[in-house]
C-alpha cells in the first residue's frame, strides 16, 4: 500500500518540485527530499492523507515557502570558515603530538646528539659558536656532528614509522 502510494506520487512530486524550486532558488531535488520526508513522517503517525495529490501539492508549496523564509534570514559568512588562518583544535593536538614524538626521539639518541639537537632547536636561536662553547667541542666539528646526529634521528624515526604501520 505505502509503496504503491509513493510510486504513484513520484511523477507529481517531481513536476511540482521542479515548478516551485525556481521561485525559491533551491534545487528541485532538495525540495523533493523535504516533501518525501514530510510524507514519510505523516505515514508513520497519521497514515496516508485522504487526498494524496492535494496533500502533496500543499506540502510542496509549504516547503517552498519555508525555504524562501529561511533563505531570506540566512546571512553569508564574510569569509569561508575553512579558510580561517587560526588553527583548529585538531591541528593543535596533532602538532603537539608530532613535537612530543620528535622530542622523545631526540632524547633516545646516542652520545652528545640530544644536547646538540636541543641546542640547535632552541628558541634562543643560538649561533654555532655558542653551541660549540656550550657542548665543549670545536666549531668546525659542529657541522659533521650535526649531520651524524640528524642521520641517527632519521633512522630512528623511520624505524618507528615502519613499526607503527598496519600490515596485512
Amino acid at each position: 500500500m505505502k509503496h504503491d502510494l509513493l510510486a504513484a506520487l513520484r511523477p507529481l512530486l517531481t513536476a511540482e518540485a521542479s515548478a516551485e524550486a525556481h521561485a525559491t532558488g533551491t534545487e528541485p531535488a532538495d525540495l523533493e527530499q523535504a516533501v518525501w520526508l514530510r510524507l514519510l513522517e505523516r505515514l508513520a503517525t497519521d497514515g496516508p492523507p485522504f487526498d494524496p495529490q492535494g496533500w502533496l501539492r500543499r506540502a510542496v508549496r509549504a516547503e517552498s515557502r519555508r525555504t524562501r523564509r529561511t533563505s531570506r534570514r540566512e546571512q553569508p559568512y564574510g569569509t569561508d570558515p575553512a579558510e580561517d588562518s587560526e588553527r583548529g583544535p585538531e591541528h593543535l593536538v596533532l602538532t603537539a603530538a608530532r613535537h612530543r614524538a620528535l622530542r622523545d626521539a631526540v632524547h633516545r639518541l646516542p652520545g652528545r646528539c640530544p644536547r646538540l639537537l636541543q641546542a640547535l632547536l632552541s628558541p634562543q636561536d643560538l649561533t654555532y659558536r655558542e653551541i660549540a662553547g656550550e657542548l665543549g667541542i670545536s666549531q668546525g666539528s659542529l657541522g659533521p656532528e650535526r649531520s651524524r646526529c640528524l642521520g641517527c634521528l632519521r633512522r630512528l624515526l623511520a624505524q618507528e614509522v615502519a613499526t607503527r604501520e598496519v600490515r596485512g
